[in-house]
């Protein structure tokens, strides 16, 4: 090899071309650091629905820290509204009302709580019936989400009433209420208000201002339930349309969003973005909540097609998928999603403690007068419901349409005329059960408000002076009962009845002990057991 003609010397050749050859893997080298590995989202969870078994309309869902509670409408049935804890989103348990008696200026309808937090207090805003008057958003307050709340009464009762309000703060940080007007009790149409609140969050101040209103052809004759959140730089509004309940009924989930609260809002092009499918009917009215892994989730309501009405609107859950263009969809747009509970629970309750479970339940204003002692619970109706045999009720909601019911009546001191047994119960004038009255064994049913004894035989002899009392449900809309003194041999009373009356539009069938026609006088029971079937 010559440089600029000079011949070099083999050692000064051998050491460059040494040089120009590549280094061997056994040298280090230095290589630039490399980033981590993006990180994975956290699988959805598993979720069987309904994760509230039972009549659970209108669920609304709170995070604080790693707990999660949520409230629902109780209607016409007080203790009113259940409230219901968890840890992990899918386990709840009721653990007391959200108000144990009705608040004062109220007289029915309680429906639809809404559950927010806001720098560190809490709210609940509720409809109820103004007494004497029409529907209206209310709101209560509480230092932590267990309560106690404090009633601060209504907010806004409209002419067409009120429903469904919703607590959001604006772009600019202000707090506000947003709400339905019910023009559709009307036939009229619905529009969405948000108006000012105080900062406290008890006073309605400034103009109420629309932002939405039910103009596309699937919302028919309402939009309700919204609930707000933010993401993005957008808010968002969850909202239901069309018909809630009963056997008619074909709810929907729509969502609309918009940079700015008060005006703007553009519905989703592919709503409803939830409807009906082969297991679940009509679902709608729920609220949203981010987990601890970050995860959107929605809790909202719908029948189980296997029970529809009878059992009440159940709380579902399914995840929130968010698209690349902003939108959110849930489970493809493929309607309720999750796995489907095989077989729900069983309810049991011997009264051998001195506390009641959660979740007996009464028609409102009707507040039986229980006690618990050496494993009975005494029950007794108020004053002035003393002569109605079923003046006293003392209610388990149902969590399937087919189901068994028994109870174990002591009736050795049972008071003549006292009547006291086991009902299928839609309201006080809708009905019917068995109970045992005077040495009788007698089978009844209340439609309208009109009571009639259907069959009537005499009371086996009991050997310890007790009487079993069984109440099959089919379908969860047809009747058996039967009466066995020692629960082995059970005797048939009477023949099928339908209850497919029984449901009130917006609540399904209890399972309730019953009591009365003796003023001052008790019944005695020493269990109740609710057993799917």
């Amino acid at each position: 090899m010559r440089l600029r003609g000079v011949l070099l010397p083999a050692a000064v050749l051998s050491l460059t071309m040494l040089a120009a050859l590549p280094l061997p893997s056994c040298i280090p080298q230095s290589t630039p650091p490399q980033p981590p590995p993006p990180a994975q989202p956290p699988p959805p969870l598993e979720v069987t629905n309904p994760i509230l078994s039972g009549d659970f309309a209108d669920p609304s869902v709170l995070r604080v820290g790693e707990d999660y509670w949520a409230a629902a409408t109780s209607s016409e049935w007080a203790p009113h509204f259940p409230l219901l804890h968890s840890k992990d989103l899918l386990h709840w348990e009721v653990v007391g009302p959200i108000f144990q008696t009705a608040p004062t200026w109220s007289e029915g309808n309680y429906w639809a709580p809404e559950l927010a937090q806001d720098k560190g207090r809490y709210f609940v805003f509720y409809t109820a019936r103004q007494k004497g008057g029409p529907l209206c958003v209310a709101v209560a307050t509480a230092a932590q989400p267990s309560g106690p709340y404090t009633d601060h009464g209504p907010l806004v009762c409209q002419e067409l009433g009120s429903i469904d309000g919703a607590l959001i703060r604006d772009e600019n940080d202000t707090l506000y209420l947003v709400w339905k007007e019910d023009g559709n009790s009307r036939s009229l149409p619905t529009p969405i208000w948000a108006q000012p609140l105080s900062e406290d969050g008890t006073r309605l101040i400034g103009a109420p201002t629309q932002i939405l209103m039910n103009d596309s052809p699937w919302e028919g004759q309402l939009v309700e339930g919204p609930h707000l959140i933010k993401r993005n730089g957008w808010f968002y509004m969850f909202y239901a349309g069309s018909a809630c309940c009963g056997r008619d009924c074909n709810y929907a989930v729509g969502v609309a969003r918009s940079r700015k609260l008060l005006g703007g809002w553009e519905k989703n092009p592919l709503n409803p973005i939830m409807k009906s499918n082969e297991s679940w009917k009509c679902p709608g009215h729920g609220s949203v909540v981010t987990d601890t892994q970050g995860r959107d989730y929605f809790l909202y309501h719908a029948y189980r097609a296997t029970d529809f009405v009878y059992v009440g609107r159940q709380g579902l859950l399914d995840e929130i998928q968010w698209a690349e263009d902003g939108w959110p969809t849930i489970n493809g747009r493929r309607g309720p999603g999750g796995k489907v509970l095989a077989k729900p629970a069983a309810f049991s309750e011997d009264f051998t403690s001195s506390s009641l479970a959660t979740g007996w339940v009464w028609p409102n204003g009707r507040q039986p007068t229980t006690s618990v002692e050496a494993g009975l619970l005494s029950l007794s109706p108020p004053a002035d419901r003393a002569a109605d045999p079923i003046g006293a009720v003392f209610a388990r909601s149902t969590n399937a349409g087919n189901y068994t019911a028994e109870t174990v009546l002591d009736v050795s001191g049972l008071p003549a005329g006292m009547a006291a047994g086991l009902s299928a119960f839609g309201d006080p004038e809708n009905a019917l059960g068995v109970y045992v009255r005077s040495g009788k064994v007698e089978v009844w049913h209340r439609e309208r408000n009109t009571h009639e004894v259907l069959t009537s035989l005499d009371a086996p002899t009991s050997a310890d002076g007790k009487l079993r009392l069984r109440m099959t449900a089919k379908d969860g809309q047809t009747y058996r009962f039967a009466v066995s003194p020692e629960d082995t041999t059970w005797t048939e009373v009477g023949p099928e009845l339908s209850g497919a009356y029984l449901p009130p539009w917006d609540r399904g069938v209890r399972v309730a002990l019953t009591a009365g026609g003796v003023a001052g006088a008790s019944a005695r029971f020493d269990s109740l057991r609710i057993t799917p079937n």
